[in-house]
């Protein structure tokens, strides 16, 4: 009878697995109101230990063309509750600040992506799991991919 009843327990919670490794996403909340969920899946690459995703968060914002701009902002890593995934959530957007370099007023503005100040922003690359980000409404999530060679190097005592 014990044994029965492990083997169910076993196959009860490789059935709850199964069905969030076919859809993983089903394992994050919609997106609340005001706010818009963007979801990135990896491709499967050979050593992901050699590889970082960048998220940059940002607004198109129709401006010159010399001047360096940012957004007010902070991207918040949270942990989905029961399940231990990672989503990363950004509250607020703004304001924007920048350099003050004088242009001419008669030359034409352009539109830019305008991200998030700060250092960038690094996550492990993981093929296995979305990446998920939540972001006020009219922002935009982009990504870079970031690599590394295999090869280590030594640094001198000093």
């Amino acid at each position: 009878m014990r044994a029965i009843w492990v083997m169910s327990i076993l196959m009860g919670l490789f059935g709850v697995a199964s069905v969030y490794g076919a859809d993983n996403l089903k394992a994050f909340p919609p997106a609340e109101s005001g706010m818009v969920r963007y979801v990135l899946q990896l491709p499967a690459q050979q050593d992901e230990s050699l590889l970082k995703v960048e998220l940059l968060i940002g607004q198109i914002v129709h401006t010159d063309a010399k001047n360096r701009y940012f957004l007010g902002g902070k991207i918040q890593q949270q942990t989905i509750k029961g399940f231990g995934y990672t989503s990363y959530k950004v509250s607020k957007i703004g304001p924007m600040a920048g350099t003050l370099i004088a242009v001419n007023p008669d030359e034409p503005k352009v539109d830019r992506f305008i991200t998030l100040g700060g250092e960038p922003y690094l996550i492990r690359y993981n093929s296995k799991l979305p990446v998920v980000v939540y972001v006020p409404e009219g922002a935009e999530v982009r990504y870079r991919i970031w690599s590394t060679g295999a090869e280590m190097k030594t640094m001198e005592k000093g």
